[in-house]
């Protein structure tokens, strides 16, 4: 069985909204475990991270960035990095904004730099925008069009649920894809 942890960081409920489905998406493929994380926590106990053999990173993005407390969290994996204790694990991001940009690559590629400097292999997102074969905008997997990793859109002061039905899809169809290529790699070497 291989373990995946998907780390996040939520203020209103919505980048955990789109997490749960990541989670719902990987569970459904045999011999992977997916767990959700708070980051808030494992800034705390980062050494808990060595249990995992993929790992999805998580934020919203605010100001172009990721959140305070999901920094706190990269900032506390020093000592992991310092010892390259995370190196050849799989890694993938996703963010949430409320603006259908909202400078949201910032916030993958500051992702993707904090697992490739732990040694982590990065997993993009595959996923074709469906839009492009006839599916409604709204309901169209990756609509918004990232290959970095995955993005999604919930409105300004929205519930946490108010995502398009295409987000909530893509969040699904990347967990499934994550946990198939983690399965193709193969666990984690463990220090």
């Amino acid at each position: 069985m291989q373990k995946l942890a998907v780390i996040h960081h939520s203020a209103h409920g919505h980048t955990e909204f789109i997490a749960r489905h990541i989670v719902a998406g990987a569970s459904g493929v045999p011999q992977v475990e997916a767990q959700l994380l708070r980051a808030e926590d494992l800034a705390r106990t980062p050494d808990d991270l060595l249990a995992y053999d993929g790992i999805i990173l998580g934020s919203p993005t605010y100001l172009g960035g990721v959140s305070g407390p999901f920094k706190s969290f990269m900032d506390a994996t020093g000592r992991l990095w310092r010892t390259q204790q995370l190196k050849g694990r799989l890694a993938a991001g996703f963010t949430v904004s409320s603006l259908p940009s909202g400078d949201k690559q910032s916030t993958l590629l500051s992702l993707f730099i904090f697992a490739m400097q732990h040694g982590m292999l990065w997993v993009g997102n595959p996923i074709l925008p469906e839009q492009h074969s006839g599916v409604p905008y709204e309901e169209a997997a990756n609509r918004l069009g990232s290959w970095s990793g995955l993005m999604a859109q919930a409105a300004h002061g929205s519930s946490a649920d108010a995502f398009p039905p295409g987000d909530v899809k893509t969040a699904r169809m990347f967990g499934r894809q994550f946990a198939e290529s983690l399965l193709r790699v193969g666990p984690a070497e463990r220090a």
